[in-house]
């Protein structure tokens, strides 16, 4: 039981570190106004994947301190770095309960239902962050830049994120179709989440 945990909690460090160098080197920043940006990232795609693979709480977990880190040590994004945490570890939580609890995806034996859940979960979460991560950073950027500020960034935020979502949905899926296979010959999914 304790070599499982630690096991557990090292792939949540190995996504925690992916999905950091992914954000913090494979992105493409747009500057918005009062001097903050909005990212093209695939971050959220593997906060999605690490559910998927990991399990529930591992997963959302690694994910969610990998863009945390990633925001606290740009100061563009440092100050928005609890909001980050929040709203990633809930992609995974929406993700994984929807993958593991009700499409059961590690033990299922149908590929047919296994894609059609992780397609399902998949956009579940990342539809969740489509959605609340612009509105969470309206309502913080109403009280630091004030309301005209906040609404033109809104827009843009929205757009990207909306960007990021679907681009994610699309990595996520094809990402899990090719690691399925192996990392269950290997015995690596998740027993349960």
């Amino acid at each position: 039981m304790k070599n499982v945990k630690i096991q557990k909690t090292v792939y949540a460090g190995i996504f925690a570190a992916i999905t950091f160098v992914v954000f913090t080197f494979l992105s493409i920043p747009i500057p918005t106004i009062g001097g903050g940006k909005v990212s093209v990232h695939l971050g959220n795609a593997f906060v999605v994947l690490g559910a998927l693979l990991l399990g529930t709480g591992y997963g959302s977990i690694g994910g969610a301190i990998g863009l945390t880190i990633a925001d606290l040590i740009d100061p563009v994004y440092i100050v928005e770095a609890p909001i980050t945490f929040i709203i990633k570890l809930l992609i995974g939580v929406i993700s994984g309960l929807i993958a593991h609890k009700i499409g059961h995806i590690t033990t299922e034996k149908n590929p047919k239902r296994v894609s059609k859940y992780v397609i399902l979960a998949s956009a579940a979460g990342l539809a969740f962050n489509a959605v609340f991560d612009p509105l969470l950073r309206y309502f913080y950027k109403i009280i630091i830049l004030g309301k005209a500020a906040a609404d033109v960034s809104l827009a843009i935020n929205f757009g990207v994120t909306l960007i990021n979502s679907v681009v994610s949905l699309i990595v996520v899926v094809l990402l899990y179709a090719a690691l399925r296979a192996p990392l269950r010959r290997a015995g690596l999914l998740p027993s349960e989440t």
